[in-house]
């Protein structure tokens, strides 16, 4: 498998870092720092990729804890988190194939700092806004770039949604904080997400959000099956506005049956 980072240049300033189609992570440079947001899965070295970008000082921010997110974190001194999102992340920091694997290369997970709702980063001309959203995992966040009217979303907001893991919060849950944070969607118009080739129109966040609501509303009669590595469950559809731009075609919200509510 060629497991190379693929660079997409999205603005002077942004890029789309893609590893292997496994997921995505992005390098947003302002006039004194860059920020990192999400380090994938580490099979190559980020920081070089990063650095052959900019030579500006470095942040780096986990949107949430899963592999996919947190792995490549071993190429940097540090990185920030949401502390809700601490156990997530420690437990595939655990994983003694990942420990295996660090060790083999002569690498270390670096340390978590922390990072809450309501803190701003500035990089100088562009600043990123931390938001929480609770719900594919208790603590993912997403993170809001103004200046530029983009809103990165981790694996919160996506067209393939993930909420039948151990750790996702009911739907009903994911609703109520998803409503809670709707305002941004005054505030950006464009989503990159976690496994992304490019930009989706920001419409997708309220799309999700009525998905949801029709889940916990019992409208699942046309819900199909849904086999993963975790077991098997559920995944229902949903239309996004067809006069709107996205990324791909089909849309679901993966869950199960007994975490509606």
């Amino acid at each position: 498998m060629n497991r190379k980072i693929e660079i997409k240049e999205l603005k002077p300033y942004l890029y789309l870092l893609d590893e292997s189609h496994e997921s995505t992570g992005y390098l947003l440079i302002g006039d004194k720092k860059a920020c990192v947001i999400d380090t994938m899965m580490g099979y190559n070295n980020l920081y070089e990729t990063v650095r052959a970008i900019t030579d500006k000082p470095l942040i780096v921010i986990n949107t949430h804890g899963h592999p996919d997110h947190i792995y490549g974190n071993v190429y940097f001194d540090k990185a920030y988190i949401n502390p809700a999102e601490r156990k997530v992340a420690q437990r595939h920091i655990e994983d003694p194939n990942f420990i295996r694997e660090y060790k083999k290369r002569k690498l270390k997970m670096p340390p978590f700092e922390y990072i809450h709702e309501g803190d701003i980063i500035d990089l100088g001309g562009r600043t990123l806004e931390v938001y929480e959203l609770p719900g594919h995992t208790p603590g993912s966040i997403l993170l809001l770039f103004p200046e530029g009217r983009i809103l990165f979303t981790g694996d919160s907001i996506n067209h393939h949604l993930w909420m039948q893991l151990p750790e996702s919060l009911s739907l009903e849950r994911f609703a109520q904080e998803l409503e809670r944070v709707m305002f941004l969607e005054e505030k950006a118009d464009l989503i990159l997400h976690g496994h992304a080739r490019d930009f989706d129109d920001i419409s997708l966040m309220r799309a999700t959000l009525e998905a949801v609501k029709d889940i916990v509303a019992g409208n699942t009669v046309d819900d199909k099956p849904y086999q993963w590595f975790g077991g098997r469950d559920f995944q229902h559809s949903f239309e996004v506005d067809p006069n709107a731009s996205f990324q791909q075609d089909d849309h679901v919200i993966c869950y199960r049956a007994d975490n509606i509510r």
